[in-house]
């Protein structure tokens, strides 16, 4: 299994923990953000994820899944993995207060950012 391929699959067993189940995804609207941070800014970049994070999923019910990772290697590659209800809940998502307040607040941190689409072909867990 290669570094792409073990990360997919524990942000899946990480995203649905609870029973063992194969997760529906019609409709539901997946992608993974990967982003290149400010080495200098690293600290305040994972405090401003983390509290981005925390309001979504307290806040938007069509939140389902937010995830952010780095690299073990190169700790300022960061990716998100994302599942939202629908291509709906992401607009809101995009639209929330707290998610305005993460973008202005990481801007100069952000050296690249790039969203990648995708379509879920499996979506699984073990429960804990």
């Amino acid at each position: 299994m290669n570094t792409k391929q073990l990360f997919g699959a524990s942000m899946l067993v990480a995203a649905l923990g609870g029973g063992a189940i194969a997760q529906q995804t019609d409709g539901q609207y997946v992608q993974v953000a990967e982003i290149e941070i400010d080495p200098t800014q690293l600290d305040a970049y994972r405090a401003a994820v983390q509290e981005q994070i925390d309001a979504a999923i307290r806040k938007e019910p069509g939140v389902l899944v937010l995830y952010a990772m780095s690299e073990k290697d190169n700790p300022t590659h960061v990716r998100v993995f994302e599942i939202y209800r629908d291509r709906n809940a992401y607009e809101a998502h995009l639209g929330s207060d707290h998610f305005k307040k993460y973008k202005a607040t990481t801007e100069k941190m952000v050296k690249s950012l790039k969203l990648v689409q995708t379509v879920p072909i499996m979506l699984g867990a073990k429960s804990k």
